[in-house]
């Protein structure tokens, strides 16, 4: 088993077609060490693609050492045999934690938006807005499902413990422009490059 550095959290946003992951460094400020997104090929049997993503989580536990592992629930919404696919990839994730002998740790959609954008109904842009910010970054962690793998490594670094943002007083000098009337408007704004710094 890899040594562990403790002050490293693995987040996963899990999915059978896209994967999201990144690492987190706690500390004030937080700092995203890597992020990105496990891919298996498209019209491969369900068994090949979960082999992929197990596989792909180990070797980012072996390459970052975590001392713990972060996975998203899966929320079931309308689709339940999408919930159902999302519950297998969780487990192959859950499965290399423990493969590794590291905790595994799991938080509710609306728990993980809450924690970085300060409320459950969130929209993903508002999340990757949030998750740039928390992090200090000079463009959004990319694809959506990196930078919603980063806001589950965000929310398990912000419990017991307050979470300094970059280019801001406080966590909630960010957090009320995404929960401004106008925060959509302002999302746009930003990510066309003419958007207001948090204040």
């Amino acid at each position: 088993m890899p040594k562990r550095k403790d002050d490293i959290i693995l987040g996963f946003d899990p999915g059978t077609q896209v994967t999201g992951w990144g690492a987190v460094q706690k500390g004030r400020p937080l700092r995203m060490i890597e992020a990105g997104a496990i891919r298996p090929k498209r019209g491969e049997p369900l068994e090949r693609r979960l082999k992929t993503i197990y596989d792909a989580a180990l070797k980012l536990i072996d390459r970052h050492k975590p001392s713990v592992v972060v996975v998203e629930d899966p929320f079931v919404g309308k689709s339940v045999s999408s919930a159902l696919a999302l519950g297998q990839a969780r487990g192959i994730l859950l499965l290399a934690g423990a493969q590794r002998e590291l905790p595994v740790v799991s938080y509710s959609p609306r728990e993980i938006k809450a924690a970085v954008a300060g409320r459950g109904s969130a929209s993903k842009e508002q999340v990757q807005y949030m998750v740039k910010a928390l992090l200090g970054l000079q463009k959004p962690p990319e694809p959506l499902d990196a930078s919603d793998a980063l806001a589950v490594a965000l929310c398990h670094a912000s419990r017991g413990s307050e979470v300094k943002v970059k280019g801001a007083q406080e966590p909630a000098d960010v957090a009320r422009l995404v929960r401004n009337p106008k925060d959509l408007e302002a999302v746009q704004r930003w990510k066309s490059g003419k958007g207001r710094k948090a204040r």
